[in-house]
């Protein structure tokens, strides 16, 4: 919701200020001393000093220190925190805890609860909320507020559209200097350093800037001062890409249309940067096949569950790589130091390969990778990889053959080393750019498939070789 362009509106808004948006990070480092207190700490004491520390603690930290608990305690605890906090509380959580938390509120305190939620805030939740408590939500607010919540959720998850923040100060191309300084002193929004300029349906015209509304004379037109550098973000953007926009623009919040220009909220420099923060550690979980918004203390079925499917996954890979191994039972009878040194040549073409992988993750989730740059990364990739193949090559062939007196089992690793770098460094670059064409998430399944071609190539290259030299 734009404030209004014609009349002095009251401020409403539901966002943090800076204290609060940054006790995440401050609140790391005291966080495990609190967490050990009161897990150290029963019943009655437990509790008076859980509410000591609400008094001390800003929103994110009592998220943290909630979060940390076991679910019968943190549960407890939660009917501690003030209803005026709670939103603030619930909005710095991961999805799995405040869900459990939110399915443990008797019926009216929900109700309560969901009465005082932006639809900013339940865009965001409704990514993870069961269907039924979002339409819960959206009961309990009113009119407007639902329509601006059907705006966001026209979007996807990964349009920035869809977390625009609809507080923002708007005025029309007649509106004065005096009326723009009245607003920015009387409305505090956080990153607030425009007052974005609207035609009468509401398209966007540009910005004035808080220093130039305060140099100029009041009876000033802010047409007269719209600044030439203004910018907007499609509301179609992907998360990543609005929040490089905003970077590279070295403003604090920049204006976010849709296709017809409209102008429906904006972005600010804060949110961008958690944005950005959610996207890698949601990719640094999924390497692992887990979830960011995992709880701590999710119930023993559950994570089970959940970490069922891909270790189900690794098994079979593991088949694979033993079924290889499997072909060469003879050799391996009678060579008995090629068993010694298998793991050698799977251990040094997975971390070649994840090298590669990482690299193009990094470069898929920025937009650096296209169609016009994959031959030439490919090439420079394959280089390093026969580069550095070539070194660990010869440094591993002496220490074995060395080790075991035998020049042959030393020619036969390194071979098989060079050539499994040189593969995973192919596969590095290759099977993103696959699992990207159709639509696979490369984080959570580049690094089985790697590994499960590094191991099988290297054992297949390393016993081939040895059968080759030592039975024929």
């Amino acid at each position: 919701m734009s404030l209004p362009k014609d009349e002095l509106p009251i401020d409403n808004s539901q966002h943090l200020s800076d204290s609060e948006y940054e006790a995440p990070e401050l609140a790391m480092v005291e966080v495990s001393q609190s967490v050990e207190q009161l897990t150290n700490a029963e019943g009655d004491q437990q509790a008076e000093l859980f509410n000591d520390m609400l008094e001390e603690s800003e929103p994110g930290t009592v998220a943290l220190l909630l979060e940390s608990l076991p679910l019968d305690e943190r549960y407890e605890r939660w009917s501690q925190v003030d209803a005026d906090e709670r939103i603030a509380v619930l909005d710095l959580m991961r999805a799995d805890p405040r869900n459990g938390i939110l399915d443990e509120m008797p019926e009216a305190e929900l109700d309560s609860l969901f009465s005082q939620i932006s639809p900013e805030d339940l865009i965001e939740w409704s990514d993870t909320l069961p269907d039924a408590m979002t339409e819960r939500a959206l009961s309990q607010m009113g009119e407007r507020q639902r329509q601006h919540y059907d705006r966001y959720d026209q979007y996807s998850e990964n349009e920035i559209g869809r977390y625009a923040e609809h507080q923002f100060l708007a005025l029309n191309l007649t509106s004065t200097v005096s009326q723009a300084q009245r607003f920015f002193r009387r409305i505090k929004l956080d990153c607030n350093d425009h007052v974005f300029l609207l035609d009468d349906d509401d398209k966007y015209i540009g910005s004035v800037r808080r220093h130039d509304v305060f140099r100029a004379a009041p009876e000033c037109t802010l047409e007269s001062l719209l600044w030439e550098d203004s910018r907007s973000i499609l509301a179609d953007a992907s998360l990543i890409e609005a929040a490089e926009a905003i970077e590279h623009s070295n403003e604090l919040e920049i204006a976010v249309v849709d296709t017809s220009g409209i102008m429906i909220g904006r972005m600010t420099l804060r949110t961008a940067t958690a944005l950005v923060r959610e996207h890698y550690e949601a990719q640094l979980m999924a390497t692992a096949g887990m979830d960011e918004d995992d709880d701590l203390f999710a119930p023993i079925t559950v994570g089970a569950r959940r970490r069922a499917v891909w270790l189900g996954i690794n098994l079979l890979t593991a088949f694979l790589a033993s079924a290889t191994i499997g072909l060469f039972e003879n050799v391996l009878e009678k060579v008995v130091a090629l068993a010694v040194l298998m793991p050698i040549v799977a251990s040094m073409g997975g971390i070649a390969g994840s090298q590669s992988l990482t690299l193009m993750i990094r470069g898929m989730a920025m937009g650096q990778i296209s169609s016009g740059n994959f031959m030439s990364l490919l090439k420079n990739e394959l280089g390093i990889g026969i580069l550095n193949g070539v070194l660990w090559a010869t440094v591993i062939g002496l220490i074995a053959g060395y080790w075991f007196n035998d020049p042959i089992i030393g020619t036969v690793i390194g071979a098989a080393i060079l050539i499994n770098m040189a593969v995973a460094a192919i596969a590095g670059v290759v099977v993103p750019m696959i699992l990207q064409k159709m639509n696979q998430d490369a984080a959570l399944s580049g690094s089985v498939i790697l590994t499960t071609v590094t191991d099988v190539v290297g054992f297949f290259c390393f016993l081939g070789l040895a059968s080759v030299l030592y039975l024929y």
